[in-house]
């Protein structure tokens, strides 16, 4: 869109902007917001192949529904693999996946600015 001095983007150019902006975003930004999201795909990123107690033991007081959930959330999303092993009693792994692991990776410079932040933001 280009603007002459004498002209001004319409209310149209300024939709379709916004659109291809941020469309794109919608469903990423509504699963990453997810409580813990963020913080599972660090954490396994860290650890690698991890059992579920493993990771549980990195939020301290995370209820097991919520974090099982949230599991199941990025497995489905295609940001972790989980490998469930024919023993007893069960045992779990869960590792990124290709896509997860690209995330994460892009997920490092947001965690690097937010540790300069104060408690303001």
């Amino acid at each position: 869109m280009a603007e002459t001095p004498d002209s001004s983007p319409d209310v149209q150019e300024i939709q379709n902007i916004e659109a291809t902006c941020y469309c794109p975003l919608g469903g990423v930004m509504d699963l990453l917001s997810r409580r813990y999201a963020m913080q599972v795909i660090c954490v396994v990123g860290a650890i690698g192949p991890a059992r579920y107690g493993d990771i549980e033991k990195t939020f301290g007081q995370v209820s097991s529904s919520t974090l099982s959930t949230r599991l199941d959330d990025l497995v489905e999303a295609g940001l972790l693999s989980r490998e469930q092993y024919a023993e007893i009693p069960p045992r779990v792994k869960y590792d990124l996946t290709e896509k997860g692991e690209e995330l994460r990776e892009r997920l490092d410079p947001l965690l690097e600015w937010a540790e300069t932040q104060d408690d303001s933001v």
